[in-house]
Formats: C-alpha cells, sequence, structure tokens
C-alpha cells in the first residue's frame, strides 16, 4: 500500500546518511506496525525524535530506556523491543559507557567514557535499522561534575552532524537537580542552545531522584526534594521553550527512586505533574487536558507495573 511504500522509501533514503557501511544492505522489512509518519525503523533524531514522543504521549504509553554497559545489552534490548513491537530508548551512563570502552583504556578527562559511548552508539546504529525498530539514543544523568564527558560527547554530535546532517545521538540528560534551580536552568538553557544548532534533544532534572545508581546515592536525600512543584516546572518550561528550535523533556520528581523497594515504602505522587500540566495550561492560555509537556519517569521505585 501507499504508506507501506513510503515507508520502505524512507528507509532507502535514510540508510547512506545514517550507517553508510550498511547501505547496501536492507533494513528488516519486518517494521512495527502503525508506526505514525515520519518515523522509520533506526535511530531517530531531530523532528523524528519529536514526533516519536509526542505519539507516545498520545497513545498514553511511557518508552522503556535501558542503561547498556556492552554490545549484548544493547542487542537484547534491541531483541526484546522487536518482540514487544516497541520503540526504546538505548541509553549510557558516564560509568557504564567507561566500562563498555574496557578497563585497559584511561580515563583521565573522561576519554574512556567518552570513547565507550560513542562506540555504543555506533553499535547501535549499525543494528536499530537491521531489527526494525524505532530507537531513541540517549545519554543518562550527567550532574555538574561529570558535564566534560558531555561536552566530548556533543563534539562527537557536531562532528557527525556535519557529515550526515544529524547528530551522532538522539538526546542527551543533564541532572543538576542537586544544584540552585536558577544554576539548573540557566546551564540547561546554554547547553540546549548549543544542541539546538544540531537537533540534538535534552532532557533535563527537576528535583531528586532518590536512591542510588551509577554511584550517586540519593537514598538520605531530603523527603521534600522528592517532589517537585508546578511552579518550578513552569519556571524550567518558560525558559527553555524560549530557545529557537530547543527540544526538550522534563524528569520532574514525584517521589519515584531507584532500586528495588518493599511495597509501600515509596510514596508515588504522580498527580502532581498533571497539576503541572494544568498549571502551565493556564499560563500559556491553552485548551483544558492539554499537556505541554513532555515528562521523564525515574526508577523502578518498587512498582510491580
Amino acid at each position: 500500500c501507499r504508506h507501506q511504500r513510503r515507508a520502505a522509501t524512507a528507509r532507502r533514503a535514510t540508510a547512506e546518511k545514517r550507517f553508510p557501511i550498511l547501505s547496501s544492505r536492507p533494513a528488516s522489512e519486518d517494521s512495527l506496525p502503525n508506526l505514525p509518519e515520519g518515523i522509520a525503523p533506526g535511530v531517530v533524531t531531530g523532528k523524528s525524535l519529536e514526533i516519536l514522543l509526542d505519539w507516545a504521549k498520545q497513545k498514553g504509553f511511557a518508552i522503556p530506556a535501558v542503561n547498556c554497559v556492552s554490545t549484548s545489552t544493547i542487542n537484547a534490548c534491541l531483541e526484546a523491543a522487536r518482540k514487544m513491537d516497541s520503540p526504546i530508548i538505548i541509553q549510557f551512563s558516564s560509568g557504564g559507557a567507561q566500562f563498555y570502552a574496557g578497563k585497559g583504556l584511561d580515563n583521565k578527562e573522561f576519554h574512556a567514557a567518552i570513547a565507550g559511548a560513542v562506540a555504543g552508539a555506533y553499535h547501535v546504529r549499525a543494528l536499530a535499522e537491521q531489527y526494525g525498530i524505532p530507537v531513541i539514543l540517549h545519554t543518562d544523568h550527567c550532574a555538574k561534575d561529570v558535564l566534560p564527558w558531555l561536552d566530548g560527547l556533543l563534539s562527537a554530535d557536531e562532528r557527525y552532524f556535519e557529515r550526515h546532517g544529524e547528530p551522532l545521538f538522539s538526546s542527551h540528560m543533564i541532572d543538576l537537580s542537586e544544584e540552585p534551580l536558577e544554576e539548573n536552568i540557566e546551564l540547561c538553557t546554554k547547553y540546549l542552545e548549543r544542541m539546538a544548532k544540531m537537533n540534538v534533544g535534552l532532557e533535563m532534572e527537576l528535583g531528586i531522584t532518590g536512591g542510588e545508581e551509577d554511584g550517586v546515592n540519593n537514598e538520605d536525600a531530603n523527603p521534600e526534594d522528592l517532589y517537585s512543584k508546578p511552579e518550578e516546572i513552569w519556571q524550567v518550561y518558560e525558559a527553555l521553550s524560549k530557545v529557537p528550535n530547543g527540544n526538550f523533556t522534563i524528569a520532574a520528581a514525584f517521589g519515584n527512586v531507584h532500586g528495588v523497594y518493599q511495597a509501600g515504602n515509596v510514596k508515588l505522587d504522580p498527580k502532581i505533574l498533571g497539576k503541572a500540566q494544568t498549571y502551565i495550561c493556564e499560563k500559556l492560555g491553552l485548551p483544558e487536558g492539554s499537556k505541554p509537556v513532555k515528562f521523564v519517569f525515574h526508577g523502578g521505585s518498587g512498582s510491580e507495573k
């Protein structure tokens, strides 16, 4: 049918740009059914990233994100996504990326962490189209002291963009939740201005995700910091929305934590997110029921669903 021909054309058109070595090999024809127009199998960036995130929001589902530390874990994620007919976010933390590069590589000035993340990105790009699924290629928590790692990855994005017309990664996360809100917004705005020039998305964190992940321990965080306020979310949204061509998501806190916990030990309050959507709609004069913010949920929080 016409839609199938359009999808096949899109796959052929993007093959050379995305991963030239495999341009002569056809991507899997068994691609996901009912993908929105503008989405083809492979790593999605720029406008395609926006379309995919908006589609998930409209359909009412979250796209799962998995931190990967090896080619095996990447392949397992791609296979699982294919079996579940689901898009997926494959991401790297600085520690996971360093592990990916191998113990023999020096990590002075985040050399190994940068090299490992870039190597992982190329692995994902080589296989995502072959599995026939759309993949968001992302990097996870990046605190203030880890920003040199992000700087190295953005340089890789810029080089890739010059050659292929799109960034190497779909998006990156900056986690300045432990810094004052004003500094968090200022630095995120500065980075988004750089990222927007090559169509890279930004995920920023507001409020602290409890628990422990990748050596960052927030198990003793102030309980109040585990819950974001609608006014704070609006401050972030207002500032980042002013960046031309800026594409961003907000990891707001609603009591969510990293790790596995006994039932009753974690108190989730997702209504915070709904209240924030309503608050921002009123500020922007949008129709009731609109959802202008793209939210990110961190941590399993001990939830069984």
